[in-house]
């Protein structure tokens, strides 16, 4: 039974989102321009559950390149008011359109020459009488059984809200790389925005032997850094080549005597190697192609300035 009674709410829930795709026309395109033009910033207000979904809104819309922030209206009447500007515009959102506190808001809002964007369930309202655009989001039927609480209305008006932050995202050119802006601390924010030089290791903590290092100078290098391989350089410091714990055993495998080998003898040359303002997913990407576990850092004159290792990708959720 309420296996049944969830399909049924997800069922009217659905069918009250399906309901506005027909339903937008002239005024939501209205409605997008009007808020793109915003000189200043995209103020949502609502009561109640309406005022739930207008935080939410106004969120979507801050991180997706829309100044925006939400007000709540009886706050608003009792001394927040200074929190709107002339350049602003409102987004009123009521279901019945005749929410008191909301509609207290307009004749601060008329008198500042605010215009004002509204998400209603009645189109013939009192605060849609007094607005700017109207966005019709009324339902067919609440999912509530009683009709009561606010379900249907407020998911439809919810995905309204992200219609038009994603139209407008889209409008302003907005790219991934702005989206990060906003979102430092996501994983987005990090995949995007983090570079090889933000994670690499540097100065002691970089593996770095002679080319005339000894086969015991390469284990000492190896074991004190901690990375599973060293580099091995050239008088200039210019890369030469690395060594890794599998070139080690396999030398060793083969009967090896590592008292009468040189790093040169060791190494591997041509590593794989990425710049220092390459992102960290552009290492990631090479690690995964070539099944490597580390890369060397390096300037476009050859000099080595670093290694990251994957384990750094890991730990920074990189990967």
């Amino acid at each position: 039974m309420s296996i049944e009674q969830g399909k049924r709410v997800l069922e009217i829930e659905a069918e009250a989102i399906r309901a506005l795709v027909d339903r937008l026309d002239h005024r939501f395109t209205e409605a997008v321009e009007l808020l793109e033009r915003c000189a200043g910033k995209v103020v949502v207000s609502g009561m109640g559950k309406s005022g739930l979904i207008g935080q939410k809104i106004a969120a979507t819309l801050a991180s997706t390149g829309t100044p925006a922030f939400f007000l709540h209206p009886a706050e608003g009447i009792h001394g927040d008011l200074g929190m709107l500007a002339r350049k602003d515009v409102l987004v009123a959102i009521s279901n019945s359109g005749e929410t008191q506190e909301v509609l207290q808001l307009l004749p601060f809002v008329k008198r500042m020459g605010i215009p004002v964007v509204t998400l209603t369930g009645r189109t013939e309202s009192t605060l849609a009488k007094n607005s700017d655009v109207v966005l019709d989001v009324s339902v067919k039927e609440e999912a509530c059984p009683m009709g009561l609480a606010p379900t249907a209305s407020t998911t439809a008006t919810l995905a309204m809200g992200d219609a038009l932050a994603i139209a407008l995202l889209q409008k302003r050119g907005f790219k991934e790389e702005d989206f990060a802006l906003f979102h430092p601390g996501g994983t987005l924010g990090r995949r995007l925005l983090v570079k090889v030089r933000d994670l690499m290791h540097v100065g002691d903590a970089l593996p770095r032997v002679g080319f005339q290092s000894s086969g015991h100078e390469v284990i000492l290098e190896m074991t004190a850094k901690k990375l599973g391989m060293t580099t091995v350089v050239d008088g200039d410091g210019r890369l030469v080549g690395v060594i890794t714990d599998g070139d080690l055993r396999r030398f060793l495998q083969r009967g090896g005597d590592l008292g009468n080998v040189t790093a040169g003898d060791l190494a591997s040359r041509n590593p794989k190697t990425i710049a220092p303002d390459d992102l960290a997913t552009a290492a990631v990407h090479l690690m995964e192609r070539f099944s490597i576990t580390s890369l060397v850092v390096v300037e476009v004159t050859g000099q080595i300035v670093g290694v990251i290792h994957l384990h750094d990708l890991l730990k920074h959720g990189i990967v």
